[in-house]
């Protein structure tokens, strides 16, 4: 019988990551600890006469290392494998496989996954080939004709943003609740924080949650450059994320996936789980301002901030008996672009108001590149793991500050700290904030 209650406490139990600076939890955080970059020249595809031609791509990744039997998904796109990979690792640290009493039914899904890799030779092949050059149109029959014999079946349908759902389903015999997200560079920081929601109402008693995305490919890294948002520096690719440096010009294009396990307290204590860390709030918001262009004085995250805060029961205003500020540390969206770093900064000083001085924040995109729909997920688990080790992941790059950024972004070395409860800000195109808390488990 579910039992539905807004005072249900959720914690993480396991957590795994697959990204540009590796491919498990502990010697990834280690690398940004020492203040690695994962950028370099884009691979994947000939880049050479594109505006940006770097990126922080995933390395030597493997997916029959994570999964029980890699031939059934043999068809799986590059999403779908980062999931798989960073999946099994949280699932396996959670211990959910030796759990005799699971009932899956009550294990859903929330997922804030990307589409998969479009086929793009053959796709653009297949345009050509259709191409009637007479009436200066495409003749549909000859295009579907082309298509159908260079075209994978499968591959289009990992196209497809649920299909990642699928494969973790199938991989983990789970039944329960099973949604996903796609909203921008927000999707996996709101895929937690509707997977805490389900479970804190009762809805379900255990969530994998997270996010997966590549578009370092041909669309996604012309999209971009279309819309000014990468970065185009010509230097050292590894000197090209600079968020909040007053020389910054746009974020590096990332890959890979982070995944999480939720689960209500009850339910972790009584299998004799170790609860890594506790969600206290979430906080979503929409800007309702423009397309790509967030709100100029920071509202959208505000709101978003503020939610999340009051959720928890945190006033941003206020001091704690030892006098720190209510929050020990932001993971700052923190994308490079010369809108979103200044806006982020005037959100955070709305909200905490003279408190926000004494709260570092932090970009890992400067040495991670920007994961897209996978972003808000990794950036989270650097709060569990802030919160573990008492160590503040850095900014790197932090060469020139900018005058009208005057907040402690934790410039390009890691840095030891009290650190008990942290806010992870993740804010979308088209105005969509997404906002968690999380504190130590106690």
């Amino acid at each position: 019988m579910t039992t539905s209650s807004n005072s249900r406490r959720v914690v993480v139990t396991g957590m795994g990551w697959i990204t540009p600076l590796g491919h498990d939890v502990d010697s990834v955080w280690q690398r940004l600890m020492r203040s690695e970059s994962g950028m370099g020249p884009i691979t994947r595809f000939d880049a050479r006469t594109f505006p940006t031609t770097f990126a922080a791509q995933v390395k030597d990744y493997d997916m029959s290392r994570f999964v029980k039997d890699a031939s059934v998904h043999a068809s799986a796109g590059l999403n779908s494998q980062f999931a798989l990979g960073a999946a099994s690792q949280a699932w396996r640290q959670s211990g959910l496989d030796g759990y005799a009493a699971l009932n899956r039914k009550r294990i859903g899904l929330y997922l804030g996954a990307g589409e998969g890799v479009i086929d793009f030779e053959n796709y653009a092949a297949s345009n050509l080939a259709g191409w009637d050059d007479a009436n200066k149109k495409i003749d549909g029959v000859r295009w579907a004709a082309y298509a159908h014999q260079a075209m994978d079946r499968m591959r289009e349908v990992e196209q497809e943003p649920n299909m990642p759902l699928a494969h973790l389903a199938r991989e983990f015999g789970v039944r329960g609740p099973a949604l996903n997200c796609l909203t921008a560079c927000a999707a996996s920081t709101q895929a937690i924080g509707e997977a805490f929601s389900l479970i804190k109402r009762g809805d379900a008693d255990v969530m994998l949650s997270g996010g997966t995305h590549t578009m370092i490919h041909v669309l996604g890294v012309t999209g971009f450059n279309r819309l000014t948002a990468l970065s185009t520096s010509k230097g050292d690719p590894t000197k090209a994320s600079r968020p909040f440096d007053a020389t910054r010009d746009g974020f590096v294009m990332g890959e890979g996936s982070g995944m999480i396990v939720l689960e209500s307290l009850d339910h972790a204590l009584a299998r004799g789980a170790k609860p890594l860390a506790e969600i206290a709030g979430y906080g979503s918001s929409a800007d309702a301002f423009r397309i790509t262009d967030i709100h100029p004085e920071g509202r959208g995250g505000a709101a978003s901030m503020g939610q999340a805060l009051a959720q928890a029961g945190i006033d941003p205003l206020a001091r704690r008996s030892d006098g720190r500020a209510a929050i020990d540390y932001i993971s700052a969206h923190g994308t490079g672009t010369k809108e979103n770093d200044s806006i982020e900064t005037r959100g955070v000083k709305r909200v905490f108001g003279e408190n926000a001085k004494d709260i570092p924040m932090s970009s890992i995109k400067s040495m991670m590149g920007h994961l897209i729909a996978a972003a808000g997920a990794v950036e989270f688990m650097t709060c569990v793991l802030a919160i573990r080790d008492g160590m503040l992941p850095p900014t790197i790059n932090y060469e020139t500050p900018d005058p009208a950024l005057d907040l402690d972004y934790v410039p390009n070395k890691a840095r030891a700290a009290k650190v008990d409860v942290c806010l992870s800000n993740s804010f979308g195109f088209g105005g969509q904030n997404d906002t968690l808390v999380v504190k130590r488990y106690a």
